[in-house]
């Protein structure tokens, strides 16, 4: 049997030598790129999201790195969080559920909650914290790894904050995500800010 590549140029239909292009027409060419059979496709998305905050870089990043803080805010208006395990270097395990308060709302994990757990992946001090977490649920939409990459960057007297949530499940709405991270991040700077400036999230 040929393999893929073996079939490509067995049917190329013309050959350019001058150029090196290779021609074929598109009815060829799209099963070499059709998913294997039983296998099946993850659809994810990103969320980037930048804003201002006035406060000092160094702060905003003991921020990032203390579960009291964390549990302040980084949770979605209407829910709670509880810290289950927060180890703050390279390679140490987050894990944390966020339940909603509002009984008639269905979480990931459980009737009102959901879990994700991770872990640290790269933390340079006053600067970035990536972090890889996974939704614990049944539903495979909700399944697969997603990076956070909170990146920091001095601004005048304050500083610039990027987050990027990275391998955005299915089952989560790209409209939903940033309303939260949003959300977050003007918890985060109205944790932290004592000047009159306001932040910019």
């Amino acid at each position: 049997m040929l393999s893929a590549a073996a079939k490509f140029f067995h049917h190329t239909r013309t050959f350019d030598p001058h150029t090196t292009n290779i021609f074929m027409p598109m009815h060829d060419l799209l099963p070499l790129f059709a998913p294997p059979a039983g296998c099946k496709i993850r659809v994810m998305t990103a969320t980037r999201i930048r804003c201002h905050i006035n406060a000092p870089r160094a702060a905003v990043y003991r921020a990032l790195l203390d579960p009291i803080a964390v549990a302040a805010w980084r949770v979605p208006d209407g829910m709670t969080s509880q810290i289950h395990t927060f180890e703050a270097r390279e390679g140490g395990r987050v894990r944390v559920s966020l339940t909603y308060e509002d009984p008639n709302l269905a979480g990931k994990t459980a009737a009102r909650t959901d879990t994700y757990h991770g872990r640290f992946i790269r933390l340079v001090p006053n600067e970035q914290v990536v972090e890889v977490d996974e939704f614990e649920t049944a539903d495979p939409a909700l399944r697969g790894e997603m990076t956070s990459t909170i990146t920091l960057s001095d601004s005048g007297s304050g500083t610039n904050v990027e987050a990027i949530h990275d391998g955005l499940p299915a089952g989560v709405a790209p409209a939903d995500n940033e309303l939260g991270w949003r959300l977050a991040l003007a918890k985060l700077a109205k944790l932290l800010e004592t000047g009159p400036a306001p932040s910019l999230c």
